[in-house]
């Protein structure tokens, strides 16, 4: 058969007056309408269990397997909407109607569907107030005991294209229904869901944060660095997504659901495991969950003496490809098997690492960690990590200025990175330092050649997606950034408002004023106190002609930070043409602000 009949609910979605915003500026309706795709739309049509049948440019037609679902998602979109808005003149907002009908549907064989049920959908969804949801009689029927809502009863409306008149309700998003009592009407409004993410077309995975089960909390480095080790065997796998340490570690000591974490990370699986550290004995425990079900797809335990931990790793990876069922390249095979140092020096690099990459940066973390990267070094020359550990800490003294010393740290790193990429040339986190290294030492064209090869080693590495679009941006292809960027956001969601300022900036040096000011006032309501992305945001409204706004916004930046100075922070970014920086500067020119 080359179609199926069934009873079906649909939403259709449209954009309110998407013609008149793309007239005015293509490119930034374009830009948040993709950004309001991965970070809302998609992820919420993905928690409520939807189908995404086709998308028409600025709408969508989906299908549900529930009215419940279908009104549930359209109340978080709503409701996400009216937050997002927030703040933005009328003639920046975005604002959906949608329209929601149960009813009967043809689908092909391609999967598309046809019908009363979905044309039904189309014309309540163009009879809609902008930021509401209109209900057929047949769709409210199965909900209005289900949940507490604001309805407007419309009376039977005729619809284009529809012979019978069709009894409409309108919902009002996030009003409470008059006759319930003050306890229901407080429920009534949705409590606003967890960032979540649209499922990938492939196997994808999240490593939580193994358990310390040894007793001392001296040993937390240990099993959060076997857990990494772990995350970056799986992430060289390029037929799965995995999803980095950051995001992954920000559920450490939480109790959660891990289904729930799936779904905020946008991962089909969960690996969870604990590590209890004896003397010269490990032992790891390991199960990798399906997300959907909550069942096991794999679980084990491993004892084995300290110097065989390289081996557990490679073998707990490994038991999970074969549970993904992913086949692995002959080079993916051979690099998962790659023996990496002594299990001392492996300990020393763990606890240096841990020190650099924890929250607190000074001279003390400085001299700590090198002191642990060092130490590492003597117990094996000949591993590369840790002199990469020891390039990072100086390009980070080059930026920060934490010992007297600073400004011979570049020379210091570039020792440091030819070393690392002598000795460990196959290990994705050397080409990540490198790249970033080479990038501050203004050498763009080194700097990209290795992301490249960090990603080649290592196709889920966040950080260097992020570095190789912020070479992009330095190098005059800001538009070539984009993607990188974006691909950094969605592998680690727990860092979007570090990302979010370079996907800002990637439009600002673009030209895409409107879209980058977006992005900017993104950053600064994830991230209050930020200067850097206030300055940016300045300039873009200041090509825009909004001296008021930039205005505002610069008395912001420098309430937060008096000494800040525009042309000593773009004066520290390696641009390769200064014409991108001199039309940065412009912006502030043109609204009188010091540039």
């Amino acid at each position: 058969m080359s179609e199926t009949r069934k009873i079906a609910a649909i939403l259709v979605s449209d954009v309110v007056g998407y013609s008149r915003l793309a007239g005015a500026d293509e490119d930034r309706i374009l830009a948040r309408l993709r950004a309001l795709r991965s970070d809302l739309i998609d992820p919420t049509i993905a928690v409520h269990h939807g189908r995404v049948v086709k998308r028409t440019g600025d709408g969508a037609l989906v299908e549900f397997r529930s009215v419940v679902d279908a009104v549930r998602c359209a109340i978080e979109v709503q409701n996400g909407m009216v937050e997002r808005n927030a703040g933005l003149p009328p003639d920046r907002r975005i604002d959906f109607r949608i329209g929601i009908h149960l009813g009967d549907v043809v689908e092909e064989r391609d999967g598309d569907l046809m019908g009363d049920g979905v044309n039904i959908a189309a014309r309540l969804e163009g009879i809609c107030e902008p930021g509401s949801i209109c209900l057929s009689e047949q769709a409210y029927w199965q909900v209005k005991a289900r949940l507490d809502l604001a309805i407007n009863d419309r009376g039977a409306v005729q619809l284009k294209n529809i012979a019978d008149p069709v009894r409409v309700y309108s919902l009002q998003v996030g009003v409470p229904a008059q006759a319930k009592p003050a306890a229901a009407a407080e429920a009534a409004v949705p409590e606003r869901p967890s960032p979540q993410l649209a499922l990938p077309d492939k196997p994808s995975i999240a490593v939580l944060a193994f358990q310390n089960m040894s007793g001392d909390p001296d040993q937390e480095y240990f099993a959060d660095g076997i857990t990494e080790d772990v995350i970056t065997d799986l992430s060289k796998v390029s037929g799965l997504l995995v999803i980095a340490r950051n995001s992954s570690f920000a559920y450490k000591g939480k109790a959660v659901d891990v289904r729930q974490v799936a779904r905020e990370l946008g991962v089909r699986s969960v690996l969870e495991g604990s590590i209890r550290r004896a003397g010269n004995r490990v032992r790891i425990t390991a199960q990798l969950i399906d997300a959907e079900t909550g069942g096991h797809l794999w679980a084990d335990r491993f004892d084995r003496e300290l110097s065989d931990v390289f081996a557990v790793q490679d073998e707990v990876t490994r038991r999970i490809v074969d549970a993904l069922m992913i086949e692995l390249s002959p080079s993916e095979a051979a690099m998962l098997g790659a023996v990496k140092t002594t299990s001392k020096a492996h300990d020393f690099f763990l606890l240096g690492r841990e020190a650099l990459w924890g929250t607190i940066r000074n001279r003390g973390v400085f001299e700590r960690s090198t002191d642990l990267f060092a130490q590492a070094i003597a117990q094996d020359s000949n591993y590369g990590e840790p002199y990469a550990g020891l390039a990072m800490a100086e390009v980070l003294n080059w930026q920060f200025h934490w010992t007297d010393g600073w400004s011979e740290s570049l020379e210091k790193a570039e020792r440091h990175v030819d070393l690392a990429l002598q000795k460990s040339p196959q290990v994705a986190f050397v080409h990540y330092v490198a790249s970033v290294f080479y990038l501050w030492n203004k050498d763009l064209d080194r700097s990209a050649a290795e992301a490249d090869a960090a990603l080649n080693l290592n196709p889920n590495y966040a950080q260097a997606h992020n570095s190789r679009g912020i070479v992009n941006i330095y190098g005059g292809q800001p538009l070539a950034a984009i993607p990188h960027i974006e691909q950094a956001i969605r592998l680690d969601p727990a860092l979007r408002q570090l990302y979010i300022h370079f996907l800002g900036s990637a439009y600002l040096v673009a030209g895409k004023f409107e879209a980058a000011s977006a992005l900017f006032r993104e950053r600064i309501r994830l991230a209050p106190n930020t200067d850097l992305s206030r300055a940016f945001l300045a300039v873009a409204l200041g090509h825009l002609g909004e001296a008021e706004e930039a205005g505002r916004v610069w008395r912001e930046l420098m309430e937060i930070n008096p000494k800040y100075s525009f042309a000593e922070h773009v004066g520290r970014l390696p641009f390769r043409d200064q014409a991108d920086v001199d039309h940065l500067s412009e912006g502030l020119s043109k609204v009188g602000l010091p540039s």
